[in-house]
């Protein structure tokens, strides 16, 4: 089938929803806010980062203060990411340093991308990759210096999932680094560490990945916390897995066609596996894993050439995302236009709105000459995040929260001026912070529509609001 009466066939889908569905999404959708545009809120983000939460160590190398700070960058000590740092899951360094990097480059903002190398250099530097076995240690003691796998400050389990995931921030990082030497390390750390997944991973019953494993690559069944895990085989992380090997094909670094099509044939056959991919909860259908899901399928089936696969990847996947839609401001907090993690857990956390709102951005450009349609509808609902998600910008640094409590899930003792439902004071600031960056970015180079006029390049949204005027490149560009 191809891409063209793929979408199609989706549109049909689209023509089918029922009318409340329909008016469901009018509620959902959000105006620009010409006075703060998503450009702005991103901007902030990046700001409160790096004047905040990172200081130069000895070396030189730019290191994250905490993986858990507040509005002031204090940190929040008592957490368990309070004193962590390092690239992986919660505090994200190669993948907050990607988004730094990037954003700077667009922007002209040559300090930025001086500043995210720095960030880069001290993962790359201090130990985190074995040069070896391809083994990514995800965290390290902001007091102690002791590297650790998990962010219980052991090194017992780790989930593989989030491991590939750091290994894929690298090779996307490196696609930006042109001629530099780092490039050449990074995608050779990216290919040992899908080398040592593959070879060491223990299967697991259900034909799927573990959510945990010991150092050795034994499934770990229990949660962090001790107990038994009843989605120790059942996460959705397992899919950044596949998103590693499909990325590293797509460069030509190594072949995983035999087990890519094995595991997505699972994954499609079970009508999708979406439980939780962040390490601390458990439900069955998690936000992101929608949105991960659909992002990683998009490219296994352009790998694979299958559109078979893209067609589940619509029709299952980034539909899946309606049901964590909020079409109204709950409990007196501005919470329309974003989306709820889970019916256990029903905050709406940033960086996973960030996640939907990319899924969405990558939909609208891959069916944009088939199917305009739907096109301009994920433009506008990935817009609808970025907008609602500026609203949660708290004192004068550009402190975004981690997520947006309406439901009172945390405590009123964590929420900004310890409101009954409010925003929640802390954030995780290479994550929640700023992963809005990401999408933002992804929309001006992609969807955005450019003008140029006496050496100024103006960026507009599908609805012809200004988002952001810069110099233009040497280049025209």
């Amino acid at each position: 089938m191809n891409r063209c009466w793929t979408a199609m066939v989706f549109l049909f889908a689209l023509v089918a929803m029922s009318s409340g569905q329909q008016a469901s999404d009018r509620a959902f959708y959000l105006a620009e806010n010409p006075g703060y545009t998503i450009v702005e809120s991103a901007i902030d983000s990046i700001r409160f980062t790096l004047n905040k939460t990172v200081r130069p160590n000895e070396r030189g190398h730019l290191v994250s203060i905490s993986s858990f700070v507040d509005p002031e960058g204090n940190v929040m000590d008592w957490h368990d990411f309070g004193c962590l740092e390092g690239p992986g899951w919660a505090a994200n360094a190669v993948g907050g340093a990607y988004e730094i990097y990037c954003l700077g480059a667009f922007l002209g903002k040559r300090d930025w991308q001086d500043k995210a190398i720095a960030i880069l250099d001290h993962v790359l530097e201090s130990g985190f990759i074995d040069p070896e076995t391809g083994m990514i240690r995800g965290y390290r003691e902001t007091h102690s210096g002791k590297l650790c796998l998990n962010y219980k400050h052991n090194s017992d389990w780790f989930c593989p999932g989030s491991m590939a995931k750091v290994a894929y921030q690298l090779l996307i990082f490196a696609d930006h680094l042109g001629n530099d030497p780092r490039a050449a390390a990074m995608r050779e750390a990216a290919t040992r560490c899908a080398a040592w997944i593959d070879r060491n991973v223990e299967p697991v019953p259900n034909g799927w990945f573990p959510r945990r494993i010991n150092p050795e690559g034994t499934v770990y069944r229990q949660s962090p916390d001790g107990g038994d895990d009843t989605f120790w085989q059942t996460s959705a992380d397992g899919l950044f897995i596949l998103q590693l090997q499909a990325a590293l094909m797509d460069r030509g670094l190594a072949d995983y066609h035999e087990q890519l099509k094995a595991k997505t044939a699972l994954f499609v056959r079970t009508g999708g596996i979406f439980g939780s991919i962040n390490h601390d909860t458990y439900d069955p259908h998690e936000n992101v894993a929608y949105s991960v899901a659909f992002r990683t399928l998009l490219q296994v089936s352009r790998v694979l050439r299958d559109d078979s696969i893209r067609e589940f990847a619509y029709r299952h996947c980034l539909a899946g995302l309606d049901q964590f839609k909020m079409a109204d401001d709950r409990h007196g907090v501005a919470t329309r236009g974003l989306l709820y993690m889970e019916n256990s857990w029903d905050t709406a956390y940033l960086w996973e709105n960030a996640e939907a709102a990319l899924a969405w951005f990558e939909a609208a450009v891959d069916c944009r000459q088939c199917d305009t349609e739907s096109s301009r509808a994920y433009e506008v609902d990935g817009l609808t995040v970025l907008r609602a998600a500026a609203k949660h910008h708290y004192g004068p640094h550009g402190f975004l929260t981690e997520g947006v409590d309406w439901n009172n899930h945390v405590g009123k003792e964590h929420h900004i001026g310890e409101a009954e439902y409010a925003a929640i004071r802390y954030t995780e600031p290479f994550l929640n912070n700023q992963h809005i960056a990401e999408p933002t970015l992804y929309y001006l180079e992609h969807l955005a529509v450019k003008s140029q006029h006496h050496g100024i390049v103006e960026y507009r949204d599908c609805e012809n609001n200004r988002l952001i005027r810069i110099p233009a490149k040497p280049n025209g560009s």
